[in-house]
């Protein structure tokens, strides 16, 4: 994969980074650190300059952040609805109102997190689906897309930029990185799912 990602930014410069970030939003196991670090690397030997690569980096990201909007948009809470008042739901023991409830924290809080969400491995991406599942005001939703890429773009370009020929260390560090971030994020679904079931059954119970 990494010699895919190379020889793709080696062949069409800022449009190989643009069309990598774009696939690797939409397809979280591309690594946007091996496409960034090296897109910053190839500023010290290039015509590229790192503001290019940053620009294009993030026109990608804000294209595979839209895809998954879109998405989220045909995957709507009155589908999801629908969804889990079947067998689904039985299964899962979910109800219509468990996802009207998910919507309503998504419009107070969840907002937020769909900046905040964009320096987090692997979460980066998928943030943009309940977003659109939300239906979130897409100029905002853009806005915030926008801002968080273009600072998480910057910061890895610009390490790899400095690092030079040892841009590889980037992605070291970004690995065991995002290995801390999927455990982490196992365990909150853990104990999400946990607090949800248990105030389910005091509910019953009351």
């Amino acid at each position: 994969m990494q010699e895919f990602v190379i020889q793709i930014i080696e062949q069409w410069g800022y449009i190989g980074v643009a069309m990598l970030i774009a696939i690797e939003n939409i397809f979280p196991p591309i690594p946007s650190e091996v496409i960034l670090a090296f897109g910053g690397f190839m500023t010290t030997q290039t015509t590229l300059n790192a503001i290019g690569v940053i620009i294009s980096a993030t026109i990608g990201s804000t294209v595979g952040a839209i895809v998954l909007y879109l998405i989220g948009r045909i995957l709507n809470k009155e589908r999801l609805e629908k969804i889990v008042s079947g067998k689904i739901g039985k299964v899962l023991r979910l109800k219509a109102g468990d996802i009207e409830k998910a919507d309503k924290w998504f419009d107070t809080k969840g907002q937020k997190t769909v900046f905040i969400c964009r320096f987090i491995p692997i979460v980066r991406s998928l943030i943009s689906i309940p977003a659109g599942m939300s239906e979130m005001n897409f100029l905002k939703f853009l806005i915030y897309t926008v801002l968080g890429s273009t600072i998480w773009n910057t910061v890895l370009v610009l390490l790899g930029k400095q690092l030079g020929d040892s841009w590889e260390r980037v992605v070291e560090i970004f690995n065991n990185f995002s290995h801390i971030i999927l455990v982490v994020l196992i365990l909150l679904v853990i104990l999400g799912i946990y607090w949800f079931y248990r105030n389910k059954k005091k509910n019953k119970e009351l």
